[in-house]
């Protein structure tokens, strides 16, 4: 597909959405990024700064829940790459706070993106829409739908796979005029452009920093957020893309985790978690302990111990002729980042892994 208007990118100041923006503007295109406000514009130095952005990006402000708040920003643009959603575990309100601005953030785009006459929108979703929950008996792939989780249960999950199923709905019955392509994530890490937290990235800090009294039985599949932006620009270039792609590449139990880390010289200064809880006794013992924490954290907790999702991303590497960066590569290059953005300090008896 060749791109000659700008591509339209939703929530550009976002984890996954900054490294689109970079990935397009590097490839020559001319994009346009919404954002909440313009107010301050050393706020998106990060993305105004980038090579080819004085020349070829624009930012202008649209609000996720209110209609119409999209049009201008795809006014004139065939491809609208929509990123926007709340990413948060635990909410007060898991209807208002994640479900509502999900859907209806969705909603919006599309509908601003129909009237504009694009050619193409590429959704991003997440493995959330397909499973919020591992099965011993099944391998996961894009023909399966999250179907049990709710406002109780893992709600975050229960926002994307609402938000998705909205988009799909959307098509069928409105006929937009465009193709949807939708890319299901995992676990995002990596590198961050901007200076905010991701929240995958915290998982690491929270490791390193002691958060965790052992080592639990918890396994993720990690998805560099490289190949996660590449994957976006890929299903927008390539004219046979459709459906769904699940974006994931290796999986990695905590115990595998922690060992990369601390091969890495990050058990010198830091607080890794030593007792090794990954059998019965310490699921139940972590089950337990479930019940004591926020709403959002124990549903993941009771749903997720003891198990590891199994998944299958032919259909993205064949399709798409996607490769994955080995998830060890991407551990260590998301903790480095905590460090050059100030969210970890770096101890004095601890070393750089190329230093170990």
């Amino acid at each position: 597909m060749e791109i000659e208007t700008p591509v339209c990118v939703t929530g550009a100041s976002g984890f996954i959405a900054a490294h689109i923006v970079r990935e397009l503007l590097e490839r020559g295109y001319r994009v346009r990024g919404t954002v909440r406000s313009l107010a301050d514009p050393d706020k998106y130095r990060y993305l105004t700064s980038l090579p080819g952005a004085a020349e070829r990006l624009e930012l202008v402000e649209a609000e996720l829940t209110t209609e119409g708040s999209f049009d201008e920003a795809v006014k004139g643009c065939r491809v609208v790459i929509h990123t926007a959603s709340p990413y948060v575990i635990d909410v007060e309100d898991p209807q208002r706070d994640l479900v509502d601005p999900a859907v209806s953030g969705t909603l919006n785009v599309l509908r601003s993106a129909k009237d504009a006459g694009a050619q193409r929108v590429v959704l991003t979703s997440s493995m959330a829409a397909i499973s919020d929950e591992p099965r011993d008996d099944h391998v996961f792939t894009e023909a399966d739908w999250n179907e049990r989780s709710s406002l109780t249960r893992n709600p975050y999950y229960f926002s994307k796979a609402e938000a998705e199923r909205a988009a799909w709905r959307f098509v069928e019955e409105q006929s937009p005029g465009f193709d949807l392509v939708v890319i299901n994530p995992y676990m995002v890490l990596g590198p961050s452009l901007g200076p905010s937290l991701n929240t995958t990235n915290q998982l690491f800090r929270d490791i390193l920093q002691g958060v965790y009294p052992g080592i639990m039985s918890l396994s993720w599949g990690f998805v560099d957020v490289r190949d996660v932006a590449r994957a976006h620009v890929l299903a927008m270039e390539t004219d046979e893309a459709s459906g769904r792609y699940l974006c994931a590449g290796e999986e990695m139990d905590m115990k595998t985790l922690v060992g990369v880390l601390k091969e890495a010289g990050y058990d010198r200064g830091f607080q890794l978690p030593r007792m090794d809880l990954a059998c019965s006794v310490g699921d139940f013992a972590a089950r337990l302990m479930s019940y004591t924490q926020p709403k959002g954290t124990g549903s993941y907790l009771r749903t997720h111990l003891g198990k590891r999702m199994r998944y299958d991303n032919a259909k993205i590497r064949r399709e798409l002729g996607m490769e994955f960066r080995p998830a060890k590569d991407a551990v260590l290059d998301a903790v480095e980042d905590l460090f050059r953005h100030g969210h970890l300090e770096r101890p004095a008896g601890a070393t750089r892994p190329a230093e170990a």
